[in-house]
């Protein structure tokens, strides 16, 4: 996969109108005029929105006599799954030392408390 194909998705998932177009798709087919009805635009407004998640390969029109039936083409989604999972990894083992360090800390605040307790008991 080319970085320009991963940076025409990123830039078609960039806008939330056509995130919530493929949330929508996740159920089947749907035609435009269905796709548009949630939407507080114009059909040549959602048109446009199609066009660009049609160039970034995220959907299909098909044709159908006067149904233009839109379908999920997920392929790109699964290209950027796979580029952040690079990073998911990164931030796990971030993770894993920030616990290491927090269990540190507090074993060693455990420790402090004992031997301030202590020190308490053998003054009486």
């Amino acid at each position: 996969m080319t970085s320009d194909r991963l940076s025409s998705t990123f830039s078609a998932l960039a806008d939330p109108t056509r995130r919530a177009i493929l949330a929508r798709l996740l159920s089947g087919e749907v035609s435009v005029t269905e796709l548009a009805e949630p939407f507080e635009m114009s059909l040549p407004a959602v048109s446009k929105h199609l066009k660009v998640l049609e160039r970034a390969g995220l959907i299909s029109r098909g044709h159908n006599a006067q149904w233009r039936p839109c379908r999920l083409k997920a392929a790109p989604l699964k290209d950027v799954a796979d580029w952040v999972q690079h990073y998911r990894r990164f931030f796990e083992q971030s993770f894993g030392r920030l616990d290491n360090y927090l269990l540190e800390l507090k074993n060693n605040e455990s420790k402090n408390k004992e031997k301030k307790h202590g020190r308490k008991q053998a003054r009486n």
